[in-house]
């Protein structure tokens, strides 16, 4: 009989000996296609450097693949266990439900049953009651939930079967708090290894705390993935030259300065040296960029202070509280838009109130029949002033042609947000992007050339003060999309940023090739430039790549290509959690408790890096859970009873995007962790 081919084949390439070659992230791998099948399952504790290029639906499908094949093993044991070991298997009831024994339940269910009884687990009504218990119990935020880490823990507990214990908390505190560690550290490690062909760009992220302390947090982001690398409290020394630049040297060093192509911090720490400092010490040889998410969103946020603008806002912010702070009005509204919601959050301020704009929009004429509607005009809510004001702007026609005029205009820019955030490497598309963002609003506003000065203004003198980088210029560039499309026009402005990124990044033995014929082979298309596969990856490859592939004829201006398509071009790569560092920064620790929570917090914030990643039809710029003290839902004039609730909500206060204060969070400095 001829054995059946394995489904996963078609996603790798089979190579020489055991050899196969993974078709999402082109690594290579030892050992055929079961450790494939890890590799794109992303599952941990399988000794497999995890894809970090695979579809969700890939892995979803490797993995129930991987499960059949355990219950496979599982069911094969069980048939050979003797009869006498079948005896210790749980008690079955008439009913076939597991019996448990009531020291197995929760603290809440040992104050009204006797240590004599059982009781019977009836999933999942039992189960989610015992998980919602813990969670309330010990103050979890309710976004664990979501986390991939939390289901595999329930299907990991599940496959234990009857009578199985967790570790204790010491064992938690001490082994298995090394023990992951050390599994980060490895997987860490192996993302260094492509350095050497790809580079890396340093990310530092700096925010306030509610006392106005000043701390920054670095990571370290490369094709392969971000990873968390230290958060250092820079609350007394924030003005003081010579301590950044000792401590940016510091993180420099510890990475190599031969494996860092930039480096990307905010405005602040531009404004105090740090810049000109890493540029003088390096030798130009390390680019210093701003946060491209940060200064998008200071263009909305100057959108957002254009008088007619500012206006819509908060008109439509005056309809979302008085529907977000009556339930029942909530509820109703809900019953309309098939459970979507008006307000959006997004990771500042200024990007919630577009988004929030547009979501208003969307839901234009529904809106209008609910509030006109029999079931909410014989309420009594229908005849409370504020909700006769609400009607009025919802009968405006004026407000909702400011919408539509704002929400067009808004879009091109929260577009780029998108293309760039996420962790992608994209310095090499924010030129053309930014480009095309300011045709559309030109394209809008063809017969109003007021306006459309008035919001191109803002953008050009953002993109002049803040924005554009010759790192940026460089990269679009060698952008192969870019160079070899017509309709471009920019190429000759952005030329002096190439030469000036490959006078710095040439090695001085490569400065004595022909670097002029690899140009010129480059921008003219000969050679493997204009091989089949190549004109055909033009578009659908990403850069960085396409050069990997296919720029061996120009070996010199290849690794400078490669090392500067694979950055990133902004901060927001990454999930945010201050409360953990609020902790670790602000209570008082002894020298082993202090170096634990520090060990916590690299294997907490390193493994949200390795774990997330939204679907792929996820928006990477809206967060999961509306900001319950946002001004789109918090009612100003009085407390409201939910108002305990703003405790559960994004800690995110809605400044700009890398220098953010720290109002909220489910946690308080003084609540422990893990009893350190």
């Amino acid at each position: 009989m001829v054995r059946e081919r394995d489904v996963c084949w078609e996603y790798c390439d089979k190579l020489d000996g055991n050899k196969v070659r993974c078709k999402f992230c082109q690594k290579v791998l030892n050992g055929g296609i079961s450790r494939l099948k890890h590799h794109l399952s992303r599952l941990p504790s399988k000794g497999v450097h995890p894809c970090s290029k695979v579809r969700d639906d890939v892995t979803d499908r490797v993995r129930a693949i991987i499960a059949m094949k355990e219950e496979g093993k599982e069911a094969a044991t069980a048939k050979k266990q003797r009869p006498s070991e079948a005896i210790k298997s749980p008690i079955i009831t008439s009913s076939s439900k597991a019996i448990i024994p009531i020291e197995a339940m929760s603290p809440m269910k040992n104050m009204f049953f006797s240590n004599a009884m059982v009781r019977p687990i009836q999933p999942p009504l039992d189960v989610e009651r015992c998980i919602a218990e813990f969670f309330f119990e010990n103050r979890l935020d309710f976004s664990i939930a979501r986390s991939p880490s939390f289901q595999l823990m329930l299907e990991a507990v599940a496959s234990c079967g009857h009578g199985f214990r967790g570790p204790a908390p010491e064992a938690l505190k001490t082994t298995w708090l090394q023990k992951l560690k050390s599994e980060v550290s490895l997987q860490v490690k192996e993302i260094e290894k492509e350095w050497s062909t790809t580079g890396c760009t340093i990310i530092a992220d700096t925010w306030t705390d509610n006392k106005s302390r000043a701390y920054i947090n670095f990571l370290v982001s490369s094709p392969s993935g971000t990873f968390f690398h230290k958060s250092v409290d820079a609350s007394t020394c924030f003005k003081n030259i010579k301590f950044l630049c000792n401590l940016f040297d510091s993180v420099i060093q510890d990475f190599g300065p031969e494996n860092i192509v930039q480096v990307i911090m905010d405005g602040s720490l531009s404004h105090v040296g740090v810049r000109s400092h890493i540029e003088q010490s390096y030798n130009g040889k390390i680019f210093c960029t701003p946060c491209a998410s940060h200064c998008l969103n200071l263009i909305l946020e100057d959108f957002s202070k254009i008088d007619w603008v500012n206006r819509c806002i908060l008109q439509a912010q005056s309809i979302t509280r008085f529907i977000y702070n009556h339930v029942w009005v909530l509820e109703l509204m809900k019953k309309f838009t098939g459970g979507q919601d008006l307000v959006i959050t997004s990771i500042t301020k200024s990007a919630s109130n577009f988004l929030s704009l547009q979501a208003l929009l969307k839901q234009k004429s529904r809106l209008k029949h609910m509030f006109n509607g029999p079931e909410y005009s014989s309420s009594p809510y229908a005849n409370r002033p504020h909700s006769i004001s609400c009607m009025d702007n919802l009968e405006d026609n004026d407000f909702w042609r400011g919408i539509e005029e704002i929400a067009a205009v808004a879009e091109p820019i929260l577009k780029v947000l998108r293309d760039v955030s996420g962790g992608k490497p994209a310095v090499g598309s924010i030129y053309e992007l930014m480009t095309k963002a300011k045709e559309s609003i030109r394209t809008y506003y063809i017969m109003d050339e007021s306006k459309c000065k008035t919001f191109l203004e803002i953008i050009d003198d953002r993109w002049r003060k803040e924005l554009h980088s010759p790192l940026h210029g460089a990269a679009a560039f060698l952008n192969p999309s870019i160079q070899y499309n017509q309709d471009v026009k920019f190429l000759g402005i952005i030329k002096v940023d190439f030469l000036h990124a490959l006078d710095m990044l040439l090695l001085p033995s490569e400065v004595q090739e022909d670097i002029t014929g690899q140009i010129f082979a480059f921008k003219k298309s000969t050679g493997m430039f204009d091989s089949k596969l190549a004109r055909g990856a033009r578009n659908t490859t990403s850069p960085g790549m396409w050069w990997e592939q296919y720029g061996d004829s120009a070996p010199a201006l290849q690794r400078v290509a490669v090392r500067i398509l694979s950055q990133v071009c902004s901060a927001s790569t990454f999930e945010k959690n201050w409360g953990t560092f609020q902790q670790v920064h602000t209570e008082k620790h002894n020298k082993l408790d202090k170096e634990a929570l520090n060990s916590l917090l690299y294997v907490h914030y390193n493994l949200k890096l390795m774990g997330r990643g939204k679907p792929a039809d996820m928006d990477p710029i809206i967060l999961d859970d509306i900001d319950m003290s946002s001004e789109w839902v918090e009612e100003t004039e009085h407390s409201t009873p939910t108002q305990w609730l703003d405790r559960y909500s994004s800690p995110l206060d809605g400044g700009d995007l890398n220098t953010r204060q720290f109002n909220s969070t489910l946690f308080t400095p003084s609540d422990p962790i893990f009893n350190l």
